[in-house]
This record gives C-alpha cells, structure tokens and sequence, in this order.
C-alpha cells in the first residue's frame, strides 16, 4: 500500500508542489542525486571514478509536453557530454536518456531525431547512451526507436523491466551479439493485466530473464542492489562463459555504496547511475517507492530546517 501511494505520489502535481516547496534538507536530495548543476554532474563523477566505479549520468526530467524544453533537454546531454570530454572522464562515464524527456509523448519522430543527437555526440567522444525505459505505455514505442537508433549506434542500450510480463520475450529478442540491456524490476505503478505485483514474482521473472541476457551473446548490465540477485549473476556467469568483466552490475547513486566497492573490488565493473538536475522529484518518489525503508530517512528530513 504505501509502495502505491508513493507511486501515486509521484505524478501528483499538488504533492510535487508542496514538497518541492518544503524546508527538505540537502541531505535528502544528495543521498540519490548528484546535484542541480552540470557542475555537480562531473564533479560525482570524478569521484566515482576516482573509487574505480562506472558511471551512467541522468539529466532528470521527464513528460517533456514542450518542443522547447525538448530542444533544451538534448543541449543539456549534449553539453553534459562536452565537458566529460573536456574532463577526460568518457571512458568510465556514459549517459542514460528517457525519450520522454526529448519530446517522446509530443512526436516520436522528434524524440528519435533528438536522442540520434545526443547518441551522435556521446559517439564523437568515445562513449555510449542507455535508453531508459518508463511505464509499460511506452515500451514498444521505446524499443522502436532503439532499433533505429542501433542501426548507426550499435552500441546504444536497452534497459528491460522485469516486472513486466512480457520481458522474457523482450530479453530474447535483445540479448544478440553486441546488444548492451539493463536488466532491473521496474519502478512504475502498472496494472495487473501488463505487469507481475507480488515482490516474489517480480524476482522469479528477473531470474528468467537474466539467465536468457546471461546465456545469450550481449552485455548484460545487472541493475539491482538485492543481495540474492547480486549472487545470482555470480552463479551464472560462470557456465555461461562469463569472467568479472563479460557483464556488469549497476546500482542507484546512494544506495548500498559499500556493496558497490566490494563487488568493483572483486574485479567486477560497477556502474553506479547518477541523476542530476532540478527535476528531481518524480525520481525521488520513484526511489522511496522501491524502498520504502527510505521513507523515514525523508520524513526526517522533512521535518528539517537545515
């Protein structure tokens, strides 16, 4: 129940402005996003990488109704990946794009024609872009501008849900030779027609659909911080011929950063996705959802004046 509610939370605009607009303290905010600026970005970054982590960066924002904001939503990636550049962080450091935040919901057309910019200029310096998939609304309209997007940026990745019922079939199609998924639950409330709802049966689906990325010839990206899913992964990358480096796991920035540095430590890559931008609230009630172990750190918070 207080999973839903903080799902429905999320797409409240009358709750996004009251906490938006409350005394939240900047410990809440800065335990799961990097920060506000560009600045703040590539300064995480550093440091993540300086601890012998991966990085995927997220300029938040999302539901993008606005040609313009669209427009300013590709500038930002494209500036985001200048200075990673000019930093010279791209080889540890790729960025991931929700295609609603380039104008998917306004024209599909255009969304393909701004994430193309943005998979163009991650290209030039030596890096890669991970679509992130949303609710289940925009999953095929997500994997077809994926399709189009690997024809002249093959190493451009999908990210699977493995609370959605489909996904096993999704895992099969995409787990080709050179196909990088993000294999994770889901966070979006989905009705019960399209997607699992117990937390058991949620787990058993990314087991299948691991195995499937695991035996095929892509380069599963395991995103979760679930210590049987962790050890999993482990189990089965052996019999599928996989060393440390054949996959990799990815974790939220701010959540289980000692596991993260244990698993780099035994020589895995670790890739740790880091949100940043103004936009934070949706992801951040997203992120309480998922845990809702969360929600007492942020009612703490809340009730802050520092």
């Amino acid at each position: 129940m207080l999973r839903r509610l903080l799902q429905w939370a999320a797409r409240d605009q009358r709750i996004r402005h009251l906490v938006a607009r409350a005394p939240v303290s900047r410990s809440v905010v800065a335990r799961f996003v990097a920060g506000e600026s560009l600045d703040d970005a590539v300064r995480v970054t550093a440091e993540l990488i300086g601890r012998g982590l991966d990085v995927s960066l997220d300029h938040l924002g999302e539901d993008t109704r606005d040609r313009g904001q669209a427009r300013a939503a590709t500038q930002a990636y494209v500036a985001l990946l200048g200075r990673l550049d000019r930093d010279g962080l791209t080889g540890g450091a790729e960025v991931s794009v929700k295609l609603s935040a380039v104008g998917q919901a306004l024209d599909p057309a255009m969304a393909l024609e701004n994430a193309r910019t943005i998979c163009a200029a991650a290209g030039a310096v030596g890096t890669t872009v991970t679509l992130d998939m949303e609710d289940h609304t925009t999953t095929d309209s997500t994997l077809r501008t994926l399709a189009e997007l690997r024809r002249d940026f093959p190493a451009t990745g999908a990210v699977i849900q493995a609370y959605l019922r489909r996904s096993e079939g999704d895992c099969r199609a995409l787990s080709g030779s050179g196909s990088r998924v993000r294999l994770c639950k889901g966070a979006y409330d989905e009705p019960v027609a399209v997607a699992f709802q117990k937390r058991r049966e949620v787990d058993r689906s990314f087991a299948r659909c691991l195995s499937i990325l695991m035996s095929g010839s892509g380069y599963p990206m395991v995103a979760t911080h679930d210590p049987r899913l962790v050890r999993l992964a482990e189990r089965l990358a052996g019999p599928a011929g996989r060393g440390p480096r054949d996959f990799e796991f990815q974790m939220l920035y701010g959540i289980r950063p000692v596991e993260q540095r244990r698993l780099a430590g035994l020589g895995h890559r670790v890739r740790v996705y880091v949100p940043y931008g103004d936009e934070w609230y949706g992801y951040l009630m997203r992120r309480l959802a998922e845990r809702p172990a969360n929600v007492a750190f942020f009612l703490r918070s809340l009730a802050s004046r520092s």
